[in-house]
């Protein structure tokens, strides 16, 4: 069993994106999950910030966390630190009380304490009336901030921010030996997330700028990068009507137009993402659609089965809309958490 420390303040939305990269997630406190198993996809997820091997869960005390580790197995050698946190400041305790009683228990054991460069660390999660204890087993690469949207050689207004952008495509199921498509690619901000988890990325956009912008940018973060693949491609072309042959990628994510007029052929948006939906449904088995209205609706009626609903606020006057489609009967992810 692993606990996962979960990010942002939406931890159902953070537990569904853990699943592309555990199995059986499930949310047990505020910011807090466990996992039946993990794999090293966790580097990459965007609100899962650690995984974390289970000592054992309790209340939220510092004395019954004492307890439970003094009375654990621990089959380790080497040195040692304790983490403690107040989740979300939802448990109340003293985090440095918890740390120096959870770290008396190791020294009475006889581990020597390393605060700076341990070889194992002691996890002590509090959050509301639970206490998870763990060993630090995975940190996910918090690096987004390097690749914000007006830092990238082509920028314009309304960029996803990176941090969103890599969860949608985890979402979707990026990762290595995949294929992801954006057929709305913008300046290729949610391309590169998922470049950078290692999937093969294919970008297009009705207009001609923005493919070329967008290929600067995948030149910038992916070329030379050695977490990607390497192998990206973007082009001109009508989200309504791919050069695609039919099941060539393994997922979809696009950000559909805001408004309800499209710029692309004059087109009305409804009937824009309603083809979109349609080729995203001819060319993949798995999408993801982002959107400032629901487009859950126009997706089943273009085939695809909705597996899941999101609302993230972005400020008072936008809410983005996440709608995660699969095409299987069943999901499109097995026990392994790898694409059949």
């Amino acid at each position: 069993m692993y606990a996962l420390e979960l990010g942002g303040e939406d931890d159902r939305f953070a537990a569904a994106e853990a699943a592309s990269a555990a199995t059986g997630v499930q949310v047990v406190a505020p910011g807090v999950a466990t996992a039946t198993a993990v794999t090293d996809r966790v580097r990459n997820l965007a609100y899962t910030h650690r995984a974390s091997e289970v000592v054992g869960t309790t209340d939220a005390s510092v004395e019954s966390a004492r307890v439970l580790l003094d009375t654990a197995g621990i089959e380790r050698e080497g040195t040692v630190a304790v983490r403690a946190r107040d989740v979300r400041e939802t448990a109340g305790i003293d985090t440095q009380r918890a740390e120096r009683t959870l770290g008396g228990v190791l020294t009475d054991r006889d581990f020597a304490v390393d605060l700076d460069d341990p070889d194992h660390e002691l996890r002590a999660l509090f959050s509301e009336d639970t206490c998870v204890l763990g060993w630090l087993d995975i940190e996910s690469v918090r690096d987004f901030g390097t690749r914000k949207p007006t830092d990238r050689p082509f920028f314009q207004p309304g960029g996803m921010d990176p941090l969103l952008a890599r969860a949608l495509v985890n979402l979707a199921g990026a990762r290595p030996g995949a294929t992801v498509l954006d057929p709305m690619c913008g300046t290729g901000g949610g391309l590169i997330e998922a470049g950078l988890v290692g999937a093969t990325v294919l970008g297009a956009d009705a207009q001609r700028k923005m493919a070329r912008g967008a290929a600067e940018n995948l030149a910038r973060y992916l070329d030379d990068e050695p977490r990607a693949s390497g192998d990206w491609a973007t082009l001109q072309g009508d989200a309504t009507h791919l050069p695609l042959p039919d099941d060539s990628v393994d997922a979809v994510v696009f950000d559909a137009p805001y408004g309800r007029q499209s710029k692309i052929a004059n087109l009305d948006l409804d009937d824009l993402v309603a083809g979109a939906l349609a080729e995203a449904r001819r060319v993949a088995d798995r999408a993801v659609v982002v959107g400032d209205q629901s487009w859950a609706e126009a997706a089943r009626e273009g085939g695809w089965t909705v597996e899941d609903e999101f609302e993230r606020r972005v400020h008072r006057s936008l809410v983005r809309h996440i709608t995660v489609l699969d095409a299987k009967s069943d999901s499109a992810l097995d026990e392994t958490g790898d694409l059949r």
